[in-house]
Formats: C-alpha cells, structure tokens, sequence
C-alpha cells in the first residue's frame, strides 16, 4: 500500500487529496462520521481517514465489526492514512511505499488547538454539561511521534519520501512531481496531483510558543530545519535526539497516563449512560487512539 503518515494537522490529509487527485484509490472518506458538520472548517478540503489511521494490523485487519479481510496484494496501489503512531504498529508487508509529513512544532502545537476548539464547541452544543477531554500536549505529542518516526524508519527500513509542510507549500508543483516519479506509478496523474494543493487552506503561520523549553524547543526547529532542508541525520544527530527522548520520556509517559485513564472514565460515562436510559456524552475524534509510547533508542539499534 501507499500510505501517508504524519502527525495531525501536519499536512497528510493535503497529500491525500493530491494522491486520490493523481489517481490513487483511497481507503477512507472525505469527512466521516459528522465531519462534515463539525470540522470541516479545520479542513475544506476533507481529511480521507478510516479506521486504518489507526494502524494496518490485527485490530484492524480483519474489520473488528463486518469481519472483512484485505491481503497486501489487493491493496497494491491504495493509499491510505495512517497516523505515526499507527505506521508504527502496521504489519510491514502492507508498507508499499511511505510519504511523511512534517509540519514545524509551534504550528502543529497551534492549528491542534483550533480543531480542539471546534471539537469543543460541537461537543458542547450536543452535551452542555460533558467536561473537557484530558488531552495529549501537542509539544510533546510532535516530539513523542515524530521521534517514533524517525526511529521506526531506522529500524524497519521501508522505502519513504519524508517532505516538510512548508516545503510543500512553497513549491508545489517541483515537490508534488519529484514525489510522483519517486513512487513510480505509471498511471499516476501528476498534473491533476499538482492541481489538488490549496494553499489558502493553510490556518496557521508560525506563532510564538514558550511550551518546551529552550534546548528541547532547538533540538525541534533542528530536526524540522533538516527536514525542510532535504538532508540525513547523521549518528550523532540521531544520538542527540535519542538523549532527548529519554530525557522527556517521564513526561511524556505520564501524559499518555492521564489521557488513557480520561478515556477510559468517560467510556465507563457512556457505558452508564445508556444503562440507565441516558443520552451519553459524545465521543471525541481519536478516542480510539492513543498516543505513541515513548522508546528510548540507541542508533545502533537501527544502523
């Protein structure tokens, strides 16, 4: 399979869009559930998520509800979303070929915020007295998954694009080609691909963050300058951000805790609810899926 991955609001359901444009079959809809209703203005142009965003896998594949099976060679030139944390735990003959994004960390940290907000607000106008979910902080869930990311690439080696989101933007038409005949589809529509980028859907540009601290906030603009810039990580990079990792994994440990032990609380409200005859509070996007666990990695663990 073709998959996109990514953290959220990083630009994946962008590269959908332009691979579904190209002339791939897609695995997920545009807005599912009510999206439409109550994120679209997070993103126009639809997010082309399923089920599989969560992973390509046993709890996925078969389909938990209709029981329905796929093998690797039906799914040849599908795309499909896949959040990193899901790439991470996808059995490795579904990985065809991978294109990652990677949006800079005070973006992502801010447009997280927005959707929260209309998340929020639509949560709100159904269930006026439901509390707020405990949430991942988005700071640490960039390092948490994009670390992830980069490790999982080290270590299991399938053929992957990573391209920064501003990259994308900047330049388009190079950055949408050069991916194309990287993934080598001879069907593969790269004008029509190029046409699919809407740059006026971007909401968020660069604000100011004081969430990490100054050496792990430099240690992200680093990798993400990288990135942007097209170049490798060298042993010593990687080491550095290995260090890190272990430095920010009780953190980040702990916020998976809160936000697993939230998650279960208000399952336990729903499940009550519905007992005793009650309208329950409704579920928020993601509930199913946790972020990815923190590792700490050596370099030599992937080469």
């Amino acid at each position: 399979m073709l998959i996109v991955t990514g953290t959220k609001r990083s630009g994946t359901s962008m590269w959908m869009q332009i691979l579904i444009a190209a002339g791939f079959p897609p695995f997920g809809e545009a807005f599912p559930a009510n999206w439409g209703n109550t994120l679209r203005d997070a993103n126009p142009s639809g997010f082309y998520e399923s089920l599989l965003r969560q992973g390509i896998y046993w709890r996925t594949n078969p389909h938990p509800r209709t029981g329905a099976y796929f093998f690797p060679e039906q799914v040849e030139r599908h795309v499909v979303k896949v959040f990193i944390p899901g790439l991470v735990r996808t059995d490795r003959a579904y990985i065809g070929k991978v294109v990652a994004t990677v949006r800079e960390w005070r973006e992502y940290e801010s447009s997280l915020a927005r959707l929260y907000a209309m998340e929020d607000q639509a949560r709100r106008e159904r269930a006026p007295e439901s509390p707020d979910p405990v949430r991942f902080p988005p700071a640490l869930e960039w390092w948490s998954e994009n670390f992830a990311l980069v490790r999982d690439i080290a270590i299991r080696r399938y053929p992957v694009h990573v391209q920064s989101y501003d990259g994308l933007l900047e330049d388009p038409a190079s950055v949408i080609r050069r991916t194309l005949e990287w993934i080598g589809d001879p069907e593969a529509d790269i004008d029509k691909g190029i046409a699919a980028v809407e740059p006026r859907n971007r909401t968020q540009v660069r604000p100011e963050s004081q969430t990490l601290e100054p050496k792990f906030a430099a240690l992200c603009d680093e990798l993400y300058g990288r990135i942007h810039q097209g170049g490798g990580l060298e042993m010593s990079f990687i080491r550095e951000l290995n260090e890190a990792n272990v430095e920010l994994g009780a953190r980040i440990k702990a916020a998976q805790k809160a936000v697993h032990d939230d998650q279960l609380a208000r399952r336990e409200r729903r499940r009550a609810a519905r007992a005793a005859g009650e309208q329950p509070e409704p579920a928020q996007q993601g509930d199913e899926v946790l972020p990815g666990e923190a590792i700490a990695w050596t370099p030599e663990d992937g080469g």
